[in-house]
Parts: C-alpha cells; structure tokens; sequence
C-alpha cells in the first residue's frame, strides 16, 4: 500500500525532472539542481546531514553535499525517485512516512510554485487532514520566531497557536497552505491574514519554520 510520503516522493522526482537543473525554487538561493541535492544528502549521507544542526561538522557537510551537487542531475532525480537504500532509517515505511511526508510536500512546493506558470494543487480530504495534524503538532516549533501573536486557522474553524503574544495576525487557509506558511514560505502561501497591518507586514516577512 503506498504511503503518502511515498506518493510526495514520486511527485517531486517529476517536478524536478521537469523543471530542469538551473530551475528556481522557493528555498532562497537555491536551484532545482541544489535542492535535489539536499534531498539525496539528507537521505543517503546522515553524516553530513548531521552538519545542518551541528555546527562544527557544517564544513565537511557543505563538502559532501558539493560532491552531490556536482553529480549528473538526472542521476540525483533518480536517486530521490528510487528511495533511500536499503540500510537507510528511511527505508522503515513509518519512519518514512514520519519523516518524510512533510519534507517531501514542501520541496515539492518549493519547485512547483517558483514556477512562472504554476497552478495550485487540490489536496484530498484524508491527506489534508494528515498535513493539518503535523502543522498542529510543530506549530509552537515552526513559529517560534514570530515577531507577533500567530494563530493558523483551517476554514472550519480549527485552530493552532504558533505564538503566543500581541498583537495577533491569524491566518486561515487550507492545511497544505498553512503549512507552506509556517515553513517560511509566507509569500508562496494562498492565505488570508486578519490583524493589524503592521502586525501582518512584520509577520509575513519573518524568518518563520526550522
């Protein structure tokens, strides 16, 4: 039975291959060719991996992820398409599925949306509900440096606190874009803001996620 992040998976294995190497994307800096390498990185080499949060490995991470980075771009699609290898935590399914479900969503975003020519991507129901759970449980994390109160609100109603303080902005929108918005992709996101105005200007520009 397939799993989601299995699903995220193969969907952006297809955005990158079509978008191209010197593709832009959402992550600040970055091309397709450099965000597909962060990806096999991340999945392949968790030595390297590690240097993102630790700060003394962060030069030989940077010269791990370079070799990556240089490698055929086709060949690293096809790495991130055919999974992590067998030895790999990853390639437990509900590890995978813990892991990965929201990574792979979001880059898959991040390569969707820098796009001239992106459309919006309807969610099913059960998957909505999936990314609306794990935006509940990492809010306080993603908004942590929220410079303003933050509320994340589903068109139903639901709610999650990602900062306590005032004033408040909330912003309601649909899981996956509540999402994208907790992840620092404020600009990208399609949500509505309530609040002061100078609230939400300091709000949409802040350095929001991990």
């Amino acid at each position: 039975m397939s799993t989601h992040a299995k699903r995220e998976r193969l969907l952006l294995a297809d955005l990158l291959e079509a978008a191209g190497p010197e593709a832009p994307t959402l992550c600040h800096g970055w091309t397709a060719r450099d965000l597909a390498a962060h990806v096999v990185v991340r999945e392949r080499r968790p030595d390297a991996a590690a240097g993102l949060l630790i700060g003394p490995l962060k030069n030989r991470s940077e010269r791990i992820t370079n070799e990556f980075t240089s490698k055929p771009y086709e060949e690293l699609v096809q790495l991130i398409r055919t999974g992590p290898p067998r030895m790999s935590p990853f390639g437990v399914k509900q590890l995978d599925e813990a892991a990965n479900t929201v990574e792979f969503y979001v880059h898959a975003e991040d390569v969707r949306r820098a796009q001239p020519d992106w459309s919006a991507r309807e969610l099913d129901p059960v998957f909505a509900d999936v990314l609306w759970s794990r935006t509940e449980k990492a809010a306080r994390m993603l908004g942590r440096k929220a410079p303003v109160g933050l509320v994340l609100r589903r068109p139903d109603g639901q709610t999650a606190v990602a900062h306590k303080g005032t004033p408040v902005v909330t912003v309601t929108g649909e899981p996956g874009e509540l999402l994208l918005f907790a992840f620092g992709r404020q600009d990208a996101a399609r949500v509505e803001l309530e609040g002061d105005q100078e609230a939400i200007s300091r709000v949409t520009t802040a350095k929001l996620g991990m």
